[in-house]
């Protein structure tokens, strides 16, 4: 009798996970290596790329770059994703693909941004964010 317990709360346990994963892999199947490009047109009709952003082919975020009005690169931020589907660097860059600085993220038990390290192109810590998370009941 205790095994069949066993079992079947093994068995709903994985359904859980299951069921939580599809939602969260649904929405990242559909981004896909997907490039997406954003253009601004002038009173002219000229286009000129104004943002670019890139996901891998598990549909994470890995790279997005800003443009100016000349289509010149603004800036770009590269994402490094850890195994458990979570974001641990974002590295930012100038103009000219100089590294600016860089964010490390710890996470809280539920997944959640728990603080954000900033570090200059060194090494060294700029700034420390912490996060809250409140719930507002109705």
């Amino acid at each position: 009798m205790k095994k069949i317990i066993i079992i079947a709360i093994a068995l709903l346990a994985c359904l859980s996970v299951s069921a939580q994963d599809n939602g969260a892999t649904s929405e990242k199947k559909d981004k896909r290596n997907l490039v997406v490009k954003e253009w601004n047109v002038n009173t002219r009709g000229n286009r000129v790329l104004d943002h670019l952003t890139t996901y891998s082919p598990d549909g994470k975020k890995i790279e997005e770059t800003e443009y100016d009005s000349f289509g010149k690169q603004r800036w770009r931020k590269r994402f490094e994703w850890g195994p458990n589907l979570q974001m641990t660097r974002e590295l930012l860059y100038d103009e000219r693909n100089r590294l600016v600085n860089y964010k490390k993220f710890e996470y809280n038990e539920f997944g959640r941004k728990k603080i954000q390290y900033t570090y200059d192109p060194k090494g060294k810590l700029i700034s420390t964010k912490t996060y809250e998370y409140i719930t507002q009941d109705a």
